[in-house]
């Protein structure tokens, strides 16, 4: 029997045995249950339809992480239309840009990023605009409450849909070029979503805490899978650490996502502050984006008593495909633990992850040789929106078929992936290969140093040479505890001699994205600015 998967069976299913169950904690303290919320996103499906908005069409979402956004996602999915949610930390340029390469329809923007939308309102073809507080911004914008009041939650046409339908519309981050529309469809959300069901272990009676954008590939999947299985969700507007942690006391959270930087926040903040950190369920952590120091996965285990769960993926790739959460490879109270968690670890249930040579050919399980890693999966992207050629090369470089991650990796006798370095961001120095990872994870051990980005530099003698940004625990570039020597030297001590770091730079935060990951191609840019090309003649 075959039967198709939509992501409107998420919220249905929720609605049907969770109706009277608390389904969201808004940001406003106030709490719905998943009878409301299947109303209220009923009512924005209305309210769509009311002005024009059709199966296909896009509706973009520029919002925190508040109740508003599930109801928008859900209202569009529940009409056929395409979710896409956008980055609020973003420019007005690159809205407009988003906007119109989407050729969006309508727009939800919360009032404290509408502003954004509003200044290039003129350049865009969304001709519908919904916001939370319109006398909060200039311009002509809708009350979304108002839409909701006067909109017929029994009035929905749902359209027939098929699990091959586009769905979403994620843009990814652009670090280089302009960003691309990655286009989801109904199968890929859902196959997604009951993937990190199972290896997230997500059940009924957890708590979820969004700490991670829901704009970020529709919050990893969890706007479907949290509430496909009748959890909670905790709403907040961003990551701030007392938040975080009063939070998880005060709702007894269970679950939420962080990046190894906001994970670091968060030690930091309990080192100066202490206090408890959990309620009365159990704490798991989902961290992704750059494999965590080895001190950073002691601190959230040892010290916070959280189970951490290293996932990897991309935006292109739904996101997660692989866990290092193999629980029969390592003893859960041994050190030996720390080598394995901060893997990239092995493939999801139906996913088949290979790293490759140029060739296209595995390359052998020693640990050693570096390939490109490659992935094949029902959660993968359909395609990129209106970019075919960067769809075909996404899809062939070195192997036909398979998704092309970027990052260039090793695997074990076991099938454990470790990535060594973006291919943009390895560093050839006189010809030899040095990983920016394992500098940083070098000089993380360091009692001074809270955060680092090792990028490649130009050098007149090797092409190029390491470079290492430091954010000192001190908070300030001018105080950090340390010399720039000592650093090289405490590096020097643990790496060979030509990977040393041939300059460090204390800085007070290093750039990243909206999730936590640090964007290097800021810093390569600014050291680059002189030449010809971003790489050197190593």
């Amino acid at each position: 029997m075959r039967k198709p998967l939509l992501v409107t069976d998420f919220l249905d299913r929720a609605r049907r045995h969770y109706a009277d169950e608390e389904a969201v904690l808004a940001t406003d303290g106030t709490r719905y249950t998943y009878g409301e919320l299947g109303e209220r996103a009923d009512r924005f499906s209305a309210a769509l339809q009311a002005r024009g908005v059709e199966k296909g069409d896009r509706v973009a979402v520029l919002d925190p992480n508040t109740h508003y956004h599930l109801e928008a996602a859900y209202g569009t999915m529940g009409i056929g239309a395409i979710h896409t949610p956008l980055n609020y930390r973003l420019t007005p340029d690159d809205f407009s840009y988003m906007l119109s390469d989407a050729g969006v329809d309508a727009i939800y923007a919360d009032a404290e990023y509408a502003g954004k939308v509003q200044a290039v309102r003129e350049d865009v073809p969304t001709t519908t605009f919904l916001t939370d507080d319109p006398s909060a911004v200039d311009g002509d914008w809708e009350s979304i409450e108002d839409a909701l009041a006067d909109a017929d939650p029994n009035g929905v046409e749902r359209p027939e849909m098929e699990e091959d339908d586009v769905i979403t519309i994620n843009y990814t981050s652009g670090t280089t070029g302009d960003p691309k529309g990655v286009c989801r469809t109904h199968r890929a959300e859902t196959l997604h979503a009951y993937l990190i069901t199972i290896h997230q272990e997500i059940t009924d009676d957890d708590v979820y805490l969004w700490t991670l954008p829901m704009f970020h590939v529709n919050g990893w999947g969890h706007i479907y899978a949290i509430t496909g299985m009748g959890a909670r969700h905790v709403c907040t507007r961003g990551v701030d650490v007392d938040e975080v942690f009063e939070r998880i006391r005060g709702e007894d959270v269970s679950y939420f996502c962080a990046a190894p930087t906001v994970l670091n926040m968060l030690g930091d903040h309990y080192d100066e502050h202490g206090g408890a950190t959990a309620g009365d369920n159990d704490v798991r952590v989902a961290t992704a984006g750059a494999a965590p120091p080895e001190a950073t996965i002691r601190t959230v285990e040892e010290t916070f008593g959280w189970d951490l769960k290293h996932v990897y993926g991309a935006t292109e790739t739904g996101p997660l495909v692989t866990t290092s959460d193999a629980k029969r490879h390592f003893d859960a109270d041994a050190d030996g633990r720390f080598a394995v968690k901060k893997t990239q670890g092995i493939g999801y249930l139906g996913t088949d992850v290979r790293v490759v040579d140029e060739d296209g050919a595995d390359v052998p399980a020693d640990g050693e040789t570096i390939g490109e890693i490659v992935v094949r999966g029902n959660q993968v992207m359909d395609r990129y929106w209106n970019k075919p050629d960067a769809t075909e090369e996404a899809f062939s470089e070195r192997l036909d078929g398979y998704y092309h991650m970027g990052d260039l990796a090793v695997v074990d006798g076991n099938g454990f992936v470790s990535i060594q370095d973006r291919k943009k961001d390895i560093i050839i120095s006189g010809g030899e290969n040095i990983s920016s990872i394992e500098l940083e994870d070098t000089l993380f051990e360091h009692d001074v140093v809270s955060d680092v980005a090792v990028i490649p530099v130009p050098d007149d003698q090797w092409g190029e040479t390491p470079k290492a940004f430091v954010v000192p625990e001190s908070g300030d570039p001018n105080d950090a505890g340390a010399t720039e020597e000592e650093l090289r030297e405490f590096v020097r001590e643990r790496v060979a001699t030509y990977k040393t770091p041939g300059e460090v730079e204390f800085v007070s935060a290093l750039p990243t994205t909206a999730t936590g990951k640090i964007q290097k191609y800021e810093l390569r840019e600014r050291e680059w600015d002189e030449e010809d090309r971003m790489v050197g003649e190593g």
